[in-house]
């Protein structure tokens, strides 16, 4: 199957679309499949050499205000790229700018597409400018409406998509690599040097920016006894040093130092609440570490309340630090939560996920082929 995965986001970009495409393209090689991948060509446009296929990379500039973040130009690449491809199927991944090409694209070749939401845009638009929600669903709405199929992460987002009028919504989560996070690689050495005083490590992984709401864990970071630890870095970050002045900020990390970080945790606390899947609790789940999210989007379908971790209602901060001082006070509590969130996970590998996405493809393609026959 020759498949043109048009993304957002790519490697060298730390994020969710980012790594989703990244495992969606290795998987397709894995299998025997032929990708290519169309994404925003990055602030020098430095080679990564850990993708699996070739790479089109379209002129992009960085997002006022986010310039980790950059946004695709209009460009005849996309359009160029699926055709001398000959792809069989497009891939659309969290489609908003380029994935808006990628689609007329498709419809002008008669390709059948597959949209993936990943991204709460709605949510983000009320973040940033206070308004705009009803535009970005509008938007989300064309795209994705016009795609063969969409693949939602969460039952959340599914119902979301849903309610919005989108068609054709079916469930697609996300793998976890629990070979790589796992509670093996718990460090005592890392631990000293993080709470000398043996504090309790409470962990938040991701990006620094408004949607996060990390300034939610300002109550936890006084508690008696719990050092924060945040990964991640972003436009928020100088305001958090203020706001938790106790934390330590470790900036980004990736891969194995990422994973020895995760399992050296007590508690990851997550805080966001527009998360249409949430792969970082996912990952602390696979560290084998108990889960406090907010009861919202994602986390809904990863953690159980009262077995994996606690769920509390979002945007309160309250609740957030009363979870963490529960699981403070209780290590047997602790233990039990991790374990069962690591069991809970393990069967849930990239391969297993990727092989759920290709039986799509192959719907969509069966799909049309009926279609065509009639």
């Amino acid at each position: 199957m020759r498949v043109v995965i048009v993304t957002e986001s790519f490697p060298p970009d730390v994020n969710g679309v980012a790594h989703c495409a990244l495992q969606t393209a290795r998987h397709l090689v894995d299998r025997g499949h032929a990708p290519v991948v169309v994404a925003p060509a990055t602030a020098g446009d430095e080679p990564d050499d850990r993708a699996p296929c070739p790479v089109v990379r379209v002129p992009s500039l960085p997002l006022p205000g986010y310039p980790q973040v950059r946004v695709a130009l209009p460009s005849r690449r996309v359009t160029a790229a699926i055709a001398e491809h000959r792809a069989d199927l497009v891939h659309l991944a969290s489609p908003f700018v380029l994935g808006v090409r990628g689609m007329a694209t498709a419809s002008r070749l008669g390709l059948p597409a597959v949209a993936v939401y990943q991204t709460d845009l709605a949510g983000y638009a009320r973040t940033y400018m206070g308004a705009g929600e009803a535009a970005a669903w509008r938007r989300i709405r064309s795209v994705h409406s016009a795609a063969d199929l969409t693949l939602a992460p969460s039952g959340a987002a599914r119902n979301d998509l849903r309610a919005h009028g989108i068609p054709r919504v079916k469930l697609w989560p996300r793998g976890v690599d629990t070979v790589r996070f796992r509670p093996g690689l718990r460090d005592e050495a890392l631990r000293r040097e993080l709470a000398p005083n043996g504090e309790l490590l409470v962990g938040y992984v991701g990006r620094l920016a408004p949607e996060k709401q990390v300034e939610l864990l300002a109550g936890t970071s006084t508690l008696p006894g719990v050092r924060v630890i945040v990964v991640g870095d972003g436009p928020s970050r100088p305001n958090l040093e203020q706001a938790m002045p106790g934390a330590v900020f470790l900036g980004r990390r990736t891969g194995d130092e990422l994973a020895r970080i995760f399992a050296s945790l007590d508690v990851f606390a997550h805080t966001g609440p527009f998360e249409t899947f949430c792969q970082t609790v996912q990952e602390a789940m696979a560290s084998g570490i108990p889960v406090v999210a907010p009861a919202v989007g994602g986390p809904l379908d990863l953690v159980v309340h009262g077995r994996t971790g606690f769920l509390v209602p979002p945007r309160d901060a309250a609740a957030v630090r009363d979870a963490v001082r529960s699981l403070a006070a209780d290590p047997g509590l602790r233990a039990s939560y991790g374990a069962a969130g690591r069991a809970m996970v393990e069967g849930r590998t990239w391969a297993a996920v990727g092989d759920q996405l290709i039986g799509h493809y192959a719907d969509v393609l069966t799909g049309r082929r009926t279609a065509v026959a009639a």
